[in-house]
């Protein structure tokens, strides 16, 4: 095998690798029903808030649509209905991008404490943080909001040329809902490995530092997350699974054990 084919198998192994950490961290929750439906609540609040949101998209999508292709009004009747019906699938389409990044920074700062806690049994069971950083709550919850937010902004920057190539025919109904969910991929593998970068004393700047030289490891997970997050509740339900993987995630890349060295439960 040539050295490419083998960077190229190697890049694969890691991506499926970084998928199924999303399955060990679903084993992991599912270890303790109790830490499970703590972790819950939050997501099931910030659900009900996008499930409201979604709807009113939905229902007033052709006039936002038509609002986006205001160029097109003089067209041709056939002219312009498929501009603004490529116009409303990449509406939607983004949304539903901005949506899942959104939906897990709020979801983080809403449940912070739980999640921590989450994060903080998962390290436990895996022999721990030599030289943990004790971080306060308030402390924990501003960084949190302030990465949160660089986060957001990042994606809102990539969705606008995303949401013009969306125009493209066949490019913006192949090409763009690829890349849009490998951005969205990458940014919930950020936004989701927090915690266990703040126990570090790491910020978002580590994190990418970090996380970029797993980049197969961290796409992979990333991308599984962003699948599951596109079902219907699948954010709801799997983000206490997302966050134990996260946490997994994390401690491979910083080259932490994730060999289980406690029989104790979560």
């Amino acid at each position: 095998m040539s050295g490419d084919q083998s960077r190229v198998a190697s890049g694969l192994r890691e991506f499926v690798t970084g998928a199924g950490l999303l399955g060990r961290g679903l084993g992991l929750v599912l270890s303790n029903p109790r830490l499970l439906v703590i972790g819950l609540l939050p997501a099931l609040l910030s659900g009900v808030l996008y499930v409201v949101l979604l709807v009113l998209l939905v229902r007033f999508l052709p006039d936002v649509s038509a609002q986006v292709t205001w160029f097109a009004d003089g067209w041709r009747g056939w002219l312009r209905d498929t501009a603004r019906v490529f116009a409303g699938a990449g509406v939607l389409g983004l949304s539903v991008l901005l949506g899942i990044v959104t939906f897990t920074a709020v979801t983080l700062l809403i449940g912070d404490p739980f999640y921590e806690k989450i994060s903080e049994r998962v390290e436990a069971r895996f022999g721990g943080v030599p030289d943990e950083v004790e971080v306060g709550v308030l402390e924990s919850l501003r960084r949190s909001a302030v990465d949160s937010l660089r986060l957001i902004g990042i994606s809102v920057l990539v969705a606008i040329p995303l949401f013009l190539l969306g125009f493209v025919p066949f490019v913006g109904q192949t090409v763009v809902p690829v890349v849009g969910g490998a951005v969205g991929g990458w940014l919930l593998a950020l936004e989701l490995t927090g915690a266990p970068f703040q126990r570090r004393g790491q910020r978002l700047r580590h994190r990418r530092a970090v996380l970029r030289g797993r980049k197969p490891l961290t796409l992979g997970f990333g991308a599984a997350v962003f699948v599951v997050f596109l079902i219907p509740l699948g954010a709801v339900f799997l983000m206490p699974a997302a966050i134990a993987g996260a946490t997994l995630l994390a401690r491979k890349s910083l080259g932490s054990p994730t060999s289980i060295t406690t029989t104790a439960s979560l």
